[in-house]
């Protein structure tokens, strides 16, 4: 079986955040930061190169193949701020609903700058997928 490609470091969140060249990407970072860490309550930990995630559980698809991964997180990419949300999309529909300009990938939001979304509903969404997954073993 392959080895799992991303995983916790001891890197500092702040020094990857700080090399975010773009200052509105870095901004947007800092408050996605923040919003999470006071969701979650766990520290951020950069996973990989480039994922800062909050938490962590463990998966195992029917395929046999099985890992670790944080349950929220984020990403300050060069095209939009990419906010992953491990529990998949389903279950926060409606919040998707009233959230504002955004796209979608299987487990990533696209978010181009955080002015173009309700701020609240992503608090919101983000405490939900958090809860979902937090406690799904319990």
């Amino acid at each position: 079986m392959a080895e799992q490609k991303t995983k916790p470091t001891e890197e500092s969140v702040d020094a990857f955040l700080q090399g975010v060249a773009n200052e509105r990407r870095r901004a947007d970072s800092y408050a996605v930061l923040e919003m999470m860490q006071e969701i979650t309550g766990k520290p951020p930990v950069l996973w990989g190169p480039s994922m800062v995630g909050f938490g962590a559980f463990h998966y195992r698809y029917a395929s046999g193949h099985e890992g670790e991964s944080f349950i929220v997180g984020f990403s300050p990419r060069k095209e939009s701020l990419t906010l992953y949300f491990m529990g998949g999309f389903e279950p926060l529909a409606p919040q998707l609903a009233a959230l504002g300009k955004y796209k979608l990938g299987k487990g990533c939001l696209y978010i181009k700058k955080l002015e173009d979304v309700d701020l609240a509903t992503l608090r919101d969404m983000v405490a939900t997928a958090y809860v979902a997954l937090s406690t799904a073993g319990e």
